[in-house]
């Protein structure tokens, strides 16, 4: 019976890659010079810094464009409030979403249930199986379930005839 795995996985290396060209880049920049505009990485968890909110869109700007040119999927990215740290300094916290929520998973096995397919859908762990007699029925509720969930990014993986 074919089947594939609906996960939602984050490519560490690159977004290393794109946090180090991002700080790089604010550092050459000359609307940056003399300021304290810098970015953090402690494993999902980007801490952006900067002089005021102007200079912190800026640097989350320039972190979007490093992240995206790199593959790296911004919606999967949560922004925090900026907050005042000393003097007139602020930060903000980005936090980088990996895996399935369950509640997630829950909407994409109900789309698929609602919609009368003939596919079986389960939830493990972080992401959810779906297996199907014919791969032109997988393929259907691939296409059902990118059409329907836009606002997650989602890979399509293991497929197994």
């Amino acid at each position: 019976m074919p089947s594939f795995d609906i996960v939602s996985e984050l490519d560490k290396p690159e977004i290393k890659n794109a946090v180090e060209q991002a700080t790089k880049e604010v550092a050459n920049r000359f609307d940056f010079k003399g300021s304290d505009a810098r970015i953090e990485q402690a494993e999902l968890v980007l801490t952006l810094y900067a002089d005021d909110d102007f200079k912190l869109d800026q640097v989350q700007e320039v972190l979007n464009a490093k992240l995206i040119k790199r593959g790296v999927d911004i919606r999967c990215m949560e922004l925090g409030k900026s907050e005042k740290v000393s003097g007139n300094k602020v930060k903000r916290t980005a936090t980088l979403k990996s895996g399935l929520e369950t509640e997630l998973s829950k909407k994409i096995v109900k789309l698929l249930k609602d919609s009368k397919m003939k596919v079986s859908a389960s939830i493990q762990g972080e992401s959810v199986r779906i297996s199907g007699a014919k791969r032109d029925i997988l393929q259907d509720a691939i296409a059902l379930v990118r059409k329907s969930i836009t606002d997650f990014p989602l890979q399509y993986q293991n497929f197994r005839d």
